[in-house]
Formats: structure tokens, sequence, C-alpha cells
């Protein structure tokens, strides 16, 4: 057995605030890393969210190169932008020609209905029509983010541009109505949507499945028992695979914390009982995931519940609890040559004592590693957040939540 520990040798850690002046933002991914990014900033009103969203995207580690209309200029100014982006922002011609260089995904936010327009009948009066001809012709991903009245949005005219996007290959994200209009996402889903969207062109992208959260068994009407999990970690991992270009699906217990992008895919399993069927399901089903982790914390034991609420004031009251279904060998027959992700969670063991453990579970259910937890180290700074045991009996110790996501991401993409 052979054990690695995780250093990363990047200036400051993803949870730190990495900001050193004025301008700086605090990295929080590095999921569209060395991505080149043509931000267009069209007339709309929503063009008062562009000074968030460039910040949003630094966040994520993207290159930028900004582009505004004459438009645009009048809600918001190009020092406000170039402050938020770290750029010189192109609002003229130039002579370097930068509308003409290669990207890897060209978005407009927002995208009034007259860009679009003028985009989908090849008008090129101005550098971010030329910019988005040269997208088109060289077929780099285009995204479109409407912003306008519900009633301009509800004519059949735009219907039939946003058609139009889509039939030429590129992309449109839009909001739900919100007060009479269809308002720009926020940067957060804009720039986690978009992620996925580039990375989706990443080799080795998988639909991976995740279980996360806890579990609850009523024992009467009104009461239940539940495992401690806020499903924190879980939804990390989920976000994280997310933005880096794979198909997510979440089955997700009771959970405490919530999800900090939205996520397309996303069941409600609230029982060890509903989370066993709902994974049957998605198993038996044609997505067919290919990577499935189980970091649930499914109840070892529940009971038959009984009826009605048990009256308050006894003394005592004895249960008897049963073992529930093992969620992960119930699973085996179906998943056939999939990447399969265990967690384990263990309390006053050895560090040794916790890897004889991983590896039993290993050996007993057939999953290719298992992330090992102490209950006392987690939230100890000073302490390893776990461990990854392999099913050759490797052990890379992993300092905090990011290097599991980033282990985790890197199994399963190679």
């Amino acid at each position: 057995m052979s054990m690695f520990v995780l250093r990363r040798t990047h200036q400051c850690s993803p949870s730190a605030r990495c900001v050193t002046k004025d301008t700086g933002v605090e990295i929080l991914s590095s999921s569209l890393e060395n991505k080149s990014v043509l931000i267009i900033v069209s007339g709309g009103i929503a063009a008062v969210e562009s000074v968030r969203l460039c910040r949003e995207f630094r966040r994520h580690s993207a290159e930028l190169t900004i582009m505004m209309s004459k438009e645009s200029e009048k809600i918001i100014s190009p020092l406000a932008l170039s402050w938020a982006s770290g750029q010189e922002v192109i609002t003229d011609w130039k002579p370097e020609m930068k509308q003409l260089d290669s990207y890897d995904i060209v978005i407009v936010a927002p995208a009034t209905r007259n860009t679009i327009s003028k985009h989908i009948h090849g008008i090129m009066d101005s550098p971010i029509m030329m910019a988005l001809s040269a997208a088109r012709g060289n077929k780099t991903p285009i995204v479109f983010v409407p912003s306008m009245h519900q009633d301009l949005f509800d004519d059949p005219v735009t219907t039939d541009l946003l058609e139009e996007i889509t039939l030429e290959g590129n992309y449109y994200f839009v909001d739900s109505e919100k007060e009479g209009r269809r308002k720009q996402p926020s940067p957060a889903v804009i720039v986690s949507k978009l992620s996925n969207l580039v990375n989706s062109f990443l080799p080795n992208r998988r639909k991976v499945a995740i279980t996360l959260g806890a579990t609850r068994a009523p024992i009467d009407s009104v009461r239940a028992i539940q495992n401690a999990s806020s499903g924190k970690t879980g939804w990390a991992i989920a976000e994280h695979l997310f933005m880096n270009g794979h198909e997510v699906y979440c089955i997700a217990g009771k959970t405490s914390a919530q999800p900090t992008i939205e996520l397309p895919n996303i069941i409600r399993a609230g029982s060890p009982e509903e989370m066993l069927s709902e994974s049957l399901s998605l198993a038996k089903s044609e997505i067919k995931p290919d990577v499935w982790i189980h970091s649930a914390a499914v109840l070892d034991y529940s009971m038959i519940p009984e009826k009605g609420k048990r009256p308050s004031g006894q003394d005592k009251w004895e249960i008897e609890l049963q073992p529930t279904l093992k969620h992960i060998p119930e699973l085996t027959d179906l998943v056939g040559d999939s990447i399969r992700i265990g967690f384990k969670l263990e309390t006053g063991v050895s560090e040794e004592e916790l890897i004889e453990k991983s590896l039993n579970q290993i050996s007993k259910y057939g999953v290719d590693f298992v992330i090992a937890n102490i209950l006392e180290q987690i939230g100890d700074q000073n302490s390893p957040r776990a461990r990854l045991v392999s099913n050759e009996g490797d052990v890379k110790v992993l300092q905090d939540e990011i290097d599991i996501c980033l282990e985790i991401e890197k199994i399963i993409s190679e």
C-alpha cells in the first residue's frame, strides 16, 4: 500500500481570499482556466449587470476580451467594464482587429433583439457584428443571453430568431418571466452554464449520478430518525463536475446546504427506500450513468413506523431498528462497468483503521474508490479532510473539499 499527500502548486487556495488589490477577485475554481472568452455587451438595460458578470468569469479563471456596442455605452461606461475585467474594452474599430481573433467561446450578454436579428441576417456594421460573423464562420460556440420585456419576448419574430440561433448550432440562455420581463440570469448561473457548455467539448465527459445529503425514516406520523449530513460536500462535487462539462444527475436526500449554482438534474429522495428506488430507476433508464458517486449518508437502520402520533409524557419508548438495504450492492447488476466511488465516515478510529475499513468496503462491494473520512477531523483545518483509497491499495491524503472535487474529476476523466 502506498500513500500520497496532495499539495497544490498554485499560489492561493481556492478557498482563500486571493484578493491583493481593488480590481482583484476571489478565485473559486479553475473550470475556465486557459479558456479565452469574448464577452459582447449590447445595448439592453441589463448591460448594468456586466460588471458583476465579468468579475464572476474571473472568479473561475477565464481569460476575457470585452467588446461593447455604441448603444451599451449609453448605459454603462467602458471604464467600469475595464475595471471589472482587468482588460482594455473594445468599443470601436481598431487596427489590431481583435474581433477576428480565435476564442473558445463567445457570449452576448445582454443580447438585444436588434443584435440577434443583425447576426441572423448577416448584417456586419460594427466590430461586434464582425466578431459574431467570424465566430459563426469558424464554428466557435456563441451564447446569446436575451433580456427584454415579456411582450417583446412573446413576439413570434423573437421566437423565430431564437429558433434560428439553435438551427445554426449556437445557444441561448433565458430566465423565467419576472415582473413582466425576461431578465438576464444571475452571473453565477450564466458562468456555470457557459462553463459546462465549453467544457462539454473536452474528451471523456461522463454521465455522472451522485447521491448526496441525509436520509430520514419515520418512527411515527410526526417523528423521524435521520443521519447527520448537510449535503454540502455532495453539492460541491456535483457543481465542480457540472462546471467541468460532465452531465450530472443528483439524487438528493435531506439537505440543509443548497447548491450555489443552478444544477439542471436534481431528484429529491428523502428516505432510504426513496433514494434506492430513484437510483434503480436512473440505472435502468436510457441515461445509463457511467459514473456513480455514493456520497449520501444513508440510514443503516430503520423501523416500521407506528400509526398516528405516539402520546407524549411516557417514561420511555423502546424501538427496534432493522437493517436497511445497502444501495451499492443493490445497484451492482445494473451499473455494469461504471466507475463507482463510495464514501465512508468513521469516528474514534486511527488512520490505519479507517484505511482498513475502506479496503474492506472496496472488497465487499466492488467499488473502485472510497473517499474515507474521520468525523473528528471534518472541519479541523489542521487535519486532512479525507483520504482517497483505491482498489489497488493506494491512498491519497486530501487536504480539503477542493482536493476531493479535483481528484474525483481526475479519476472520471482519465
